[in-house]
């Protein structure tokens, strides 16, 4: 049975290898090469870490002042991240937690509405907010009259698109933690004399911390490395790590765009540490 399952297992394999591990090998070996053009001779590559240096020493100029765009793109990506991450938990550990205590039968129905808006093509979904964000939205062409400000192009509508769009992540893992909680301990908790705060604190809480850290890592990590929705939702305007990988790949500055892409890879590897040491198993993200 053992074999079966490894012969089994050969075409994940070999999808693993070439569509994961070889594309990050690449990766890393442009971060240390002289290639900057996707036109090159492969005897004209050479090992060089000079550009490394471009990191803390590139500037740019805005209203007169000098700044580290890098950074700047690594804080600002950090930031929005952040904020998505702890909304995300606040109202999604709040929905899941009453999906789980709600009468509903079929609670798989709950759950089904809420992923339902990530079947749908990411950049139309984008667009589609930018749309009723800004003046003359398709709101305001069905009713005569608008009901929502304007403002796209914010911060703002970045942080509301990457809500609406990432908060589902949050919402699935912490609900199949809560749901392998046995009702039998909150219960016993509150013939213990346990008020339903203490009890919920005390225990349904730390019971689902594992749910919380996977939905954490789920929502910070598409936050902190996409380009997509904030580059959609801010008209270009804000300057996040995403956006400059993908510019650096566009104008084909392959080194510097691989060596962007390799920091942000550490970041997702070390989050990956983070999460199986919560959740060896992968229970919560089922």
């Amino acid at each position: 049975m053992n074999s079966l399952y490894r012969r089994l297992a050969i075409p994940y394999q070999v999808w693993l290898v070439v569509l994961v591990f070889l594309p990050i090998m690449a990766v890393v070996l442009i971060a240390v090469s002289n290639l900057t053009t996707a036109n090159f001779n492969l005897s004209d590559i050479s090992f060089s870490l000079a550009h490394w240096n471009d990191l803390v020493e590139n500037q740019s100029q805005v209203d007169g002042e000098y700044f580290n765009s890098y950074l700047t793109a690594f804080r600002n990506s950090f930031m929005y991240a952040s904020i998505t991450t702890i909304v995300s938990f606040i109202f999604g550990y709040f929905l899941a937690y009453q999906i789980k205590q709600s009468r509903i039968k079929n609670k798989f129905i709950i759950l089904t509405i809420i992923i339902l808006p990530m079947w749908s093509n990411l950049i139309l979904r984008s667009e589609a907010l930018r749309n009723i964000m800004q003046e003359n939205n398709i709101i305001e062409s069905i009713l005569g009259f608008n009901i929502l400000p304007s403002f796209a192009g914010t911060s703002y509508a970045v942080i509301i698109g990457l809500l609406l769009t990432y908060m589902p992540f949050m919402i699935l893992p912490v609900y199949t933690a809560l749901e392998k909680i046995d009702d039998a301990l909150g219960e016993a908790s509150l013939d213990l004399g346990l008020t339903p705060f203490k009890s919920f604190w005390k225990v349904t809480f730390p019971l689902s911390l594992k749910g919380v850290v996977s939905g954490s890592i789920m929502v910070f990590l598409p936050t902190f490395a996409g380009f997509a929705v904030p580059k959609i939702l801010s008209n270009g305007t804000i300057l996040l790590i995403g956006n400059v990988i993908e510019t650096k790949f566009t104008y084909k500055i392959l080194n510097i765009g691989s060596l962007l892409a390799m920091l942000v890879l550490f970041v997702i590897l070390g989050s990956i540490l983070i999460l199986t040491r919560f959740d060896k198993e992968g229970e919560t993200l089922l």
